[in-house]
């Protein structure tokens, strides 16, 4: 459009995190008795936090290199980040976060086909990848080789089509192979100028994919948002045991950071056959699965996707699986995920008129071709 090619006229920018570097981001509490955020990392065992009223004057604080910042007062200074976030994001309907506890295990691959579903059921999407040091979002959108444009309102997203914008430190390194070896401050220093200084304009889903764990980036995030509409988090596992135990960590964290989860995404829940399309389950599902974890825990199961080749080779070229292979095991039980995902986030039940009859197409064709499965798990969430 006329509005977003002027946003794009300026030249593009590159890596410029050095100015981030001096950003004051927030720091971990787990394991002390302050509230996430509030405890400076080198601080003695038993720090009441830098927001406490005896902060840098009790006992526990002797010692301390950061005693006398707190005991001034200087340490209590209100950070502006979330009212500028909540400014910048002020016609963003719904943010959706992508976790996992655990690396490989598709967290990416639900993004990207998450915001692939959501633009093609008429939905305006933002994907924003604060994976710094592994970013996939651009090859995963098929936009590898596009840079970000600044202009007169902040940062441009790179824009597949009018319904889905992306932003990602890929598009700023001048390689993609390059290695990006940052420490936590400059990593959310570039996470807060994402939030801050990019012109994502009206949108009715904004997606966040984030790197594995409950690191520097995650506390960031939950600090940052805290004013804005954040709907909830998409939790992905895989059924092993290995994946499970890292990802009620990270249901652990969506607690202590009171983030919703709007469900968790059992993701290679079998195996699809690509010349048969027969679903088959290959490992047993380590109690229960992704639903018996999510049950446990009392949260939500949005579904289980099996592992799809063609799903791979979709995410590899940057391919929107839904719509391009409906009549297959894959591509309906992403759809089961993500109305699952939209309607618990506050948006439509329904992935539109025109995708659902794709749909519906595609599972009459797969219903005449796969009359069975064989021990794969349930694709659809619990009732």
């Amino acid at each position: 459009s006329t509005a977003r090619a002027s946003r794009e006229a300026e030249p593009p920018c590159r890596v410029m995190a050095s100015s981030s570097s001096s950003s004051s981001a927030p720091s971990s509490g787990l394991g002390h008795s302050a509230p996430v955020g509030t405890v400076p990392k080198d601080a003695a065992e038993g720090c009441p936090g830098v927001e406490a009223a005896d902060a840098g004057k009790s006992d526990a604080c002797a010692g301390c290199p950061n005693q006398a910042i707190c005991a001034s007062g200087e340490a209590r200074a209100v950070d502006p980040t979330p009212d500028l976030v909540a400014a910048r994001l002020s016609e963003v309907k719904r943010i959706i976060l992508v976790l996992s506890g655990k690396g490989g295990v598709g967290k990416s691959t639900v993004s990207s086909q998450l915001a692939f579903t959501l633009a093609a059921s008429g939905a305006s999407v933002g994907l924003l990848d604060v994976d710094i040091t592994g970013p996939s979002i651009p090859r995963m959108l098929g936009l590898r080789g596009q840079t970000v444009h600044q202009s007169a309102t902040g940062w441009s997203p790179v824009w597949l089509d009018e319904g889905l914008g992306v932003m990602s430190i890929g598009f700023m390194l001048p390689d993609e192979d390059d290695a990006v070896i940052w420490r936590g401050p400059r990593k959310n220093g570039l996470i807060r100028q994402f939030l801050t200084d990019v012109e994502w304009g009206a949108l009715d889903y904004l997606i966040i994919d984030t790197p594995p764990g409950t690191s520097d980036e995650h506390i960031s995030l939950a600090q940052y948002l805290k004013k804005a509409p954040v709907a909830g988090a998409v939790v992905v596992t895989t059924p092993q045991q290995v994946a499970m135990s890292d990802v009620r960590k990270e249901l652990s964290f969506c607690r202590k950071t009171a983030t919703p989860v709007l469900g968790v995404v059992e993701n290679m829940s079998g195996f699809a056959c690509p010349c048969c399309g027969t679903v088959t389950q290959i490992f047993a599902p380590a109690e229960g699965g992704g639903r018996g974890m999510a049950e446990r825990a009392g949260v939500p199961f949005a579904g289980s996707i099996p592992l799809d080749p063609r799903l791979m080779a979709a995410c590899e070229s940057g391919e929107a699986f839904v719509e391009a292979h409906s009549a297959t095991e894959a591509a309906q039980s992403l759809a089961t995920v993500v109305r699952h995902i939209s309607k618990a986030a506050g948006g439509e039940a329904t992935l539109g008129d025109e995708l659902e009859a794709t749909l519906a197409e595609g599972a009459e064709a797969l219903a005449k071709a796969v009359p069975h499965s064989h021990g794969a798990s349930s694709a659809g969430p619990a009732q």
